[in-house]
């Protein structure tokens, strides 16, 4: 899915240079540089241009993804790439969703956040383990144009957590078809089949 909000397909080109990827997720920043490495794009991150941290208020990825970017191209007056993604679990209603980074709390311990949702789906036994991770992707020019993209992955959970790679619930998913979790992949193979990377398909057909 691309567009502005209204489904219609890019129309504008992003030209090689300077990129302000408007995170302050070092993993998150990682991954988006090497996924951008290709493409003569020279990721700077928000926290190298110590820009602020914007309050996520959206009520969906796209939302809050459009906002982070907007904010950053505005105050760095560079195009700006914003990521908004989280874990939807289908037997809590699709949380954590856009509160995924909330459930790891200030202190982000992600640990502590995959620990919640066991404890939550172990309440009952019979709930199904199945998930999805949502990845939004933002592209904000300075003078507000905005394009974005959302990609998906489907798997299911698994405890206890297995891996040490990745971020973020990386290590309690694994995706449908394979027998290793993102925490167990090496970055080549989490970038094949993951959800920051289906959106990046999308983004580099579509800009690139």
């Amino acid at each position: 899915m691309s567009g502005e909000g209204n489904g219609r397909q890019a129309i504008r080109k992003l030209a090689p240079g300077r990129l302000v990827i408007a995170s302050h997720n070092a993993g998150k920043v990682r991954e988006i540089a090497e996924l951008l490495g290709p493409y003569g794009i020279e990721p700077v991150s928000a926290g190298e241009l110590d820009l602020p941290e914007p309050e996520e208020t959206g009520t969906t990825f796209v939302a809050n993804a459009e906002l982070k970017a907007l904010q950053a191209a505005d105050l760095s007056g560079l195009p700006a790439l914003a990521d908004d993604s989280g874990l939807c679990v289908d037997a809590l209603g699709g949380d954590p969703g856009i509160f995924s980074a909330r459930w790891a709390g200030e202190s982000k311990d992600f640990g502590h956040a995959m620990r919640l949702v066991e404890d939550r789906l172990t309440e009952e036994p019979d709930l199904a383990r199945t998930a999805h991770f949502v990845c939004a992707l933002a592209l904000a020019w300075p003078d507000g144009h905005v394009e974005w993209f959302e990609g998906r992955v489907d798997g299911t959970l698994v405890w206890p957590p297995r891996g040490g790679n990745g971020f973020g619930y990386d290590a309690m998913f694994l995706p449908v078809g394979t027998d290793a979790t993102f925490g167990e992949m090496d970055p080549a193979a989490k970038h094949a089949v993951s959800h920051r990377a289906d959106a990046f398909r999308q983004l580099v057909a579509a800009v690139l």
